[in-house]
């Protein structure tokens, strides 16, 4: 709750900054794209924000391609570091059990033999 009162505080001056960039721009413009006869008319307002959304959505897809050879590595030593981790408990185990003298051999508990005299 409090990251999302953070990001609003951030956010706030660039989304009033969006406001006022629409109702200052009100007039309707025609774009046209040049290879094909498609002609859009609409306020340069929305244009502007349809642009602007484009560009950051191509950006945060080309930020999440180049991650993705970061994001595997990272995850195959993840992996290797668990795998050595393991290796390691096993062969401190190995040599506490070496480490031990001759005679401080845990046995188990032998049961007592019961006697029935007669």
């Amino acid at each position: 709750m409090r990251s999302l009162l953070w990001r609003l505080i951030l956010l706030s001056p660039l989304l009033l900054l969006v406001v006022l960039f629409a109702l200052s721009n009100p007039e309707s413009v025609r774009l046209g794209l040049w290879p094909t006869n498609l002609l859009v008319q609409a306020p340069l307002s929305l244009l502007m924000l349809a642009a602007m959304g484009i560009a950051f959505l191509l950006g945060a897809l080309t930020t999440w391609v180049v991650g993705l050879g970061t994001r595997l590595r990272a995850r195959r030593a993840e992996a290797a570091a668990a795998a050595l981790r393991t290796e390691l408990q096993a062969l401190q185990a190995r040599l506490a059990r070496a480490e031990q003298p001759p005679g401080a051999t845990i046995l188990p508990p032998q049961r007592a033999a019961i006697e029935h005299r007669p």
